[in-house]
């Protein structure tokens, strides 16, 4: 009985629009901030990683779900959360390249397992290319989404992701070498 009430619980919540859990969130539910978090936190671990070390990574992504939680309440529209979240998650991540400047190689050998030598190099110039394009391709490529759910999660439209990761693609490939 109780895994069964369990089970409909994770179905709801799946169901949940964003606007609503927003809402919830607002209105001071943890459960509904937890759904944000599982559906948002690797949007914003490749938002971040487009500009900082990956032992960096973790430390901003908790922050920036710190913030926005701390923050949330001064959220007018609930269907701008993605846009909002990664806008925090963004100028943290800004600020700390400020803070501690670019991105040095043995920073990422930080990581455990530690990547070879040609993830470091894709990484390293996955961030000399224009935002937009590296944060797309890291949410494809680092995080695993899929168009779609890089779509839905961050506010663009489809079409918008196939631009940014067909451009960012074809960039990320000169860069490394392999450009047609």
């Amino acid at each position: 009985m109780r895994s069964e009430k369990a089970a409909q619980a994770n179905e709801a919540r799946a169901k949940a629009s964003v606007e609503s859990l927003v809402r919830a969130a607002q209105g001071g539910s943890q459960l509904a901030f937890e759904e944000l978090y599982a559906r948002f936190h690797k949007v914003v671990h490749a938002t971040v990683l487009a500009r900082v070390s990956a032992s960096d990574a973790d430390d901003l992504v908790q922050d920036a779900f710190s913030d926005a939680w701390a923050k949330l309440g001064s959220l007018r529209t609930a269907a701008a959360f993605p846009g909002w979240l990664r806008t925090l998650a963004r100028n943290l991540a800004i600020d700390h390249r400020r803070k501690f400047g670019p991105v040095k190689e043995v920073d990422d050998l930080a990581i455990e397992p530690p990547p070879v030598s040609e993830a470091l190099a894709a990484l390293r110039a996955l961030r000399e290319l224009p935002p937009t394009y590296a944060e797309t391709l890291a949410m494809r490529l680092i995080e695993g989404l899929s168009g779609p759910e890089i779509a839905e999660r961050t506010g663009m439209t489809p079409e918008s992701v196939r631009v940014n990761l067909h451009r960012g693609f074809k960039l990320l490939r000169a860069k490394l070498g392999g450009g047609r």
